[in-house]
């Protein structure tokens, strides 16, 4: 099951997924890479280890004035699945 984490402040918003096994994690990076292709808007990415061999990805938008990474954060979380968002 992959687990979504949501953050925002002014200018500034971060979904965080975290998955455990290879296929969630395929599943989560093609997701993001093509969910970022068709926006013009790039976030910086980055992947972290924590304790139960879970991984987490991080996509991060700086500067957002116009928060448009709402929307694109929410076409990851309906194309993954996610059912619950903290």
């Amino acid at each position: 099951m992959i687990d979504a984490e949501f953050r925002s402040e002014e200018r500034f918003s971060r979904l965080a997924l975290a998955y455990e096994s290879d296929a969630e994690k395929q599943c989560v990076n093609d997701c993001i890479n093509t969910i970022t292709k068709k926006h013009e808007m790039k976030p910086e990415i980055y992947t972290t280890k924590v304790s139960n061999g879970k991984e987490v990805l991080v996509i991060e938008y700086h500067d957002d004035n116009a928060r448009e990474s709402g929307a694109i954060f929410e076409e990851m979380i309906h194309s993954l699945d996610v059912k619950v968002c903290n």
